[in-house]
């Protein structure tokens, strides 16, 4: 018998829940995150973006084809915020900013960043470190949204995600990637959510330890803009 997914918000026109790590978004060898969710739920649903097997958190799904396309639209332009929780064990060359650069497929079915910007992966990040703490912790924004974009974009600073073996992160309980929070406007109502990580061993040191009190509300943290504009309209 499968385990209930954790519903964290619902309305008439979507339902946010938090994805297991593991848990594929299509069905693979059995059922994958949406066949799961319409099962518990009893409704259609509609993926409007996705999360890779390995990462948990905040999935966001319609139940309904209008509110499939808006939301659709929504991430399209990047009008929603999402930031996710990763950690390190590594040293990374940057602490804080922006991570730049198309993407290219590498090998085993990896990603590289590149140093060409010419349809560029865009992500914004600012980390934290702990005295007494074998790794560092990441608060991540993705201004774009490309496979792999987030663990492509700590290994290029010298610092895998823990657990992501396939980025030459060390090996772990779990690959320590969560989708910590994401924040939007529908039907002109303003919705925030956010979610901790219920599984790992790091994550749960990390919480004792306490997450930057800036992160706790990560849609009202001072952000860039984007400076996608840039890239569209030389």
């Amino acid at each position: 018998m499968l385990d209930l997914l954790q519903i964290v918000a619902e309305t008439a026109d979507f339902v946010v829940l938090n994805k297991p790590a593991g848990l594929s978004f299509h069905s693979e060898d059995g059922p994958g995150l949406v066949v799961q969710a319409e099962q518990q739920l009893g409704v259609k649903l509609y993926p409007v973006h996705r999360l890779d097997k390995i990462t948990s958190g905040l999935i966001l799904l319609a139940k309904n084809s209008v509110a499939a396309a808006e939301l659709t639209r929504q991430f399209s332009q990047r009008e929603i915020i999402k930031c996710y929780l990763a950690l390190s064990e590594q040293k990374p060359t940057k602490k804080q900013g922006w991570v730049k650069g198309d993407m290219q497929p590498a090998r085993r079915g990896a990603w590289r960043l590149m140093h060409s910007q010419q349809q560029p992966a865009l992500t914004y990040l600012v980390s934290q470190g702990y005295e007494n703490l074998p790794f560092r912790a990441f608060l991540l924004r993705p201004y774009t949204g490309k496979t792999h974009q987030l663990r492509v974009a700590l290994k290029s600073l010298g610092a895998p995600i823990l657990g992501d073996t396939l980025y030459g992160g060390k090996v772990s309980d779990r690959v320590y990637l969560h989708a910590y929070a994401l924040a939007l406007v529908f039907a002109g109502v303003n919705y925030e959510f956010s979610v901790l990580p219920n599984k790992g061993a790091a994550f749960a040191t990390l919480f004792e330890a306490g997450l930057p009190e800036a992160w706790q509300n990560p849609w009202q943290y001072a952000w860039p803009a984007s400076p996608l504009i840039s890239y569209l309209n030389p």
